[in-house]
């Protein structure tokens, strides 16, 4: 047994892949199916917002929403998100996972309905309400990302533990699926019931308005997968590793483990005593041990998800805008309102289902066989490559190859998910100690959020034309898609970069990267440390 590592722990840790590992993914990705529904289905439904409450039928094109509220529709859920990473990570280590996991299941089903029910007599009602919301919805989000991926890394064993987080992070993947299939549904239906004209032929008739609908049952449908996990969530049992480590309760833990694992678990309340007693396991967050040990590892975690998440939410919530440039979408004219979001979401749901969805499965596939370290840097590389393969030659892209544009476009993808995307969830999980996991996990999540937020915002201006013609109406003129993709291409060259600080956590003891059951303070610093430099 590893150090002074207590038997619960080691049993976990040498555990067989069992029926409840893929209980707890089925659980935990259930919430994360949930949350990468609710954050990426607003894009879909945008340009229709526009339409239903922003047209003016003298004007030769349909409305869009005017900047502000663009920025705000798109975006407010990212900042709630970002503040439940921060507030609820930090709940996790305090009151405990399981506590606090129901709360932000319930906060996210509420809200998904509640901004299906948005109501105002004008426009800007009707916006205000949906933001309030959808921030809220964010903040409930949020909450799931620690606590999702904490639970996970304290469940599984050491052999296939990267491969069962990851699996997790991967039912993302189905969750921008399942926003387009359900948008294409929705208005597939609308389409064959109103067979109305285009907005060129017909501005006034180019809609309905029972096309109101169309949103609100997308945006609700994100209620219906978190709250059929409500009542599994409530049954699991407390992490050993936070029942034994933070709660200090040997017993409880060796209980709780015993029936998850069916084995019987001696409870060893002497040892865990011990271990919770030494020094170097009563630092906190902003010690200068914790900097010793772990600062390096912090910054390592949160830059790399932070310049992540720049191009991944910046590419995932303007596709819309990129396959118009192109010419995939026609031109907003040429067609009615119902069509356009059928439209938009057929390519969305291409691209997922033949790029998002395998990055991710190829990571959980290889993760616990290549290690985090090699995924991510690799990742990062080709995200670079493809970024700038996409940018120099756009003209020609764009001109003459609008198939080819595509496929390149889906291979970032498949490397931001069989790369970073993946394993900026996976690292934070497993690298810090269990007083402290859920904490620091949120902060790199908020990290990446405020990445996510930059490139929601910025690359909503950037990517305008620099030609004030081609500009969409009540915004100032940009750098161009072009160059927006060559400054996306430069943001994965420095993540390649700061993967450097990253340690490599493949096969090795959550108790083992954090030091928590080395007797010796120094020693465990010692060990802590080597994992600063690059694993080779």
């Amino acid at each position: 047994m590893a150090g002074g590592q207590l038997g619960v722990l080691n049993a976990l840790d040498v555990a067989k892949t069992q029926w409840y590992h893929f209980t707890a993914i089925v659980i935990a990705g259930m919430g994360f199916f949930t949350d990468a529904y609710d954050l990426f289905c607003i894009s879909l439904v945008t340009k229709l917002l526009g339409r239903l409450y922003y047209t003016d039928i003298t004007n030769p094109k349909p409305g869009v929403l005017p900047p502000n509220v663009q920025a705000a529709v798109t975006g407010v859920a990212l900042c709630g998100t970002l503040a439940g990473q921060l507030f609820f990570g930090w709940l996790g280590d305090k009151l405990g996972r399981k506590r606090v996991y129901g709360l932000t299941l319930m906060l996210m089903v509420v809200c998904s309905v509640a901004s299906g029910l948005s109501f105002g007599d004008t426009p800007k009602g009707v916006m205000a309400t949906l933001c309030f919301f959808r921030f809220w919805l964010g903040f409930g989000i949020g909450g799931d990302y620690p606590l999702s991926a904490t639970i996970m890394s304290e469940y599984a064993n050491k052999k296939t533990r990267g491969a069962f987080i990851a699996a997790v992070f991967a039912m993302q993947g189905f969750g921008i699926l399942a926003g387009g299939i359900v948008a294409l549904i929705v208005s597939s239906a609308y389409d064959h019931k109103y067979d109305l004209p285009s907005y060129k032929d017909n501005p006034a008739g180019s809609k309905v308005d029972s096309l109101d609908y169309v949103w609100r049952i997308i945006l609700m449908f994100g209620a219906v997968p978190a709250g059929l996990t409500y009542y599994w969530r409530m049954k699991m049992p407390e992490t050993a590793r936070y029942t034994a480590l933070v709660a200090k309760n040997a017993k409880q833990a060796a209980s709780d483990m015993s029936k998850v694992l069916q084995v019987e678990v001696e409870a060893e309340e002497d040892k865990l005593q011990h271990m919770v007693e030494s020094e170097h396991q009563k630092y906190g967050l902003f010690s200068k041990e914790f900097a010793k040990r772990h600062g390096l590892h912090l910054v390592g975690t949160t830059v790399t998800w932070f310049l992540l998440d720049i191009a991944f939410y910046s590419q995932n919530l303007f596709q819309k805008d990129i396959f118009s440039a192109i010419g995939w979408i026609p031109p907003a004219q040429d067609m009615n309102a119902i069509h356009e979001v059928y439209r938009i979401a057929r390519a969305q749901t291409l691209i997922a289902l033949c790029s998002t969805v395998p990055g991710y499965w190829f990571t959980v596939a290889f993760i616990d066989i290549m290690g985090r370290f090699a995924i991510q840097l690799m990742g990062f590389f080709f995200m670079t490559v493809f970024m700038f393969a996409l940018a120099i030659p756009y003209n020609h892209w764009k001109n003459h190859n609008n198939i080819g544009f595509v496929v390149m476009y889906s291979f970032t993808f498949f490397f931001s998910n069989f790369g970073p995307n993946a394993t900026t969830f996976v690292v934070p999980a497993e690298i810090f100690p269990a007083r402290l996991r859920s904490t620091c996990h949120g902060i790199s999540a908020a990290a990446g959020k405020a990445g996510a937020i930059v490139g929601a915002f910025g690359f909503l201006y950037a990517a305008q034309s620099t030609n004030p013609d081609k500009v969409d109406h009540g915004y100032p003129t940009g750098i161009g898609v072009k160059n927006s993709l060559i400054v996306l291409g430069v943001i994965n060259f420095f993540g390649m970069v700061f993967t450097l600080l990253v340690p490599e956590s493949k096969g090795k003891s959550l108790e083992e990267l954090s030091g928590e059951n080395e007797d010796d303070g120094a020693e465990a610093i010692e060990m802590a440390g080597s994992a600063r430099t690059v694993p080779v």
